[in-house]
C-alpha cells in the first residue's frame, strides 16, 4: 500500500533569479525528500517577462535561429525567451497524445515532480523549423534532466543542432549525469537545493548545492 506524501511544509527557499527575488515553497515529494518548487504559471507576468529577458541575454552569444519548449511550464518560457530575442517561431514538444500528434517524432521521459514514464512529442509539421537550424531549448526547472535530454535528442532527431540549452533553475546535480557531455549546453538563471529532513523541518542538502 502507497503512504501518502507528508502534509505540505510552510517552510519556503528564497532564491534570487538574475536579479528578482522568489520565495518558493518547499514541497515534500518523500517522506525524506523535499524539493523548492516553481510554477511559473502561477508567479505573474512581471516574472515570466523577468526571466525571458534574462536568458535572452545569456542565450544570444549563441545565435539561436529558433526556440524549443517543453509543455506545461516551459510554454511561458519558450514564449518569453522567444519574445525577448526577437524571433517569432517557437516549438513546443508536447507531453499529451493530442489527435493531430499521432506520428510525432517521440521520446520516453521521467519527471521528479511527475508519477511514471511521460513521452514527449514533436510534430512532424514543426520539422522544417528546426532542420538545419541553430536551436536553444528551453525550460522551466532541470532535476533530474530527463525532460531536457529527450527535448534536446527530439531536436537532433528532427535536424537541427541544439546551441544551448537555457533553465530558470538547476536543481541539485542529478541532471548532470543524465545529460553527461550535453550538461556543458545549460544555461541557468540561477540554483536551488533540494531538502532532508531535519529537526527543525526540510533543511538543505549540502550535497546538491552547487
Amino acid at each position: 500500500m502507497k503512504l501518502p506524501l507528508p502534509a505540505a511544509s510552510d517552510q519556503t527557499w528564497n532564491v534570487d533569479v538574475d536579479g528578482r527575488e522568489i520565495d518558493l515553497p518547499i514541497v515534500p515529494i518523500s517522506e525524506d525528500l523535499a524539493i523548492a518548487l516553481l510554477m511559473i504559471i502561477d508567479v505573474g507576468v512581471r516574472f515570466g517577462e523577468h526571466v525571458g529577458a534574462r536568458l535572452a541575454e545569456k542565450l544570444r552569444p549563441h545565435d539561436p535561429e529558433i526556440i524549443v519548449g517543453t509543455a506545461t511550464l516551459g510554454i511561458p518560457v519558450a514564449i518569453e525567451t522567444t519574445r525577448a530575442l526577437g524571433l517569432d517561431n517557437y516549438v513546443i514538444l508536447q507531453k499529451s497524445p493530442k489527435i493531430h500528434l499521432g506520428d510525432a517524432l517521440t521520446q520516453t521521459i521521467t519527471s521528479i515532480t511527475s508519477t511514471g514514464d511521460q513521452r514527449l512529442l514533436l510534430d512532424r509539421r514543426a520539422v522544417p523549423l528546426l532542420e538545419g537550424r541553430r536551436v536553444a531549448v528551453v525550460d522551466d526547472v532541470v532535476a533530474s534532466g530527463s525532460s531536457l535530454k529527450g527535448s534536446i535528442e527530439l531536436v537532433r532527431q528532427a535536424g537541427g543542432t541544439v546551441v544551448a540549452a537555457g533553465v530558470i533553475l538547476t536543481e541539485a546535480r542529478d541532471w548532470e549525469e543524465t545529460l553527461g557531455a550535453d550538461a556543458e549546453l545549460i544555461v541557468p538563471l540561477a540554483h536551488i537545493p533540494q531538502f532532508s529532513r531535519g529537526p527543525n523541518g526540510w533543511e538543505p542538502d549540502p550535497a546538491t548545492f552547487r
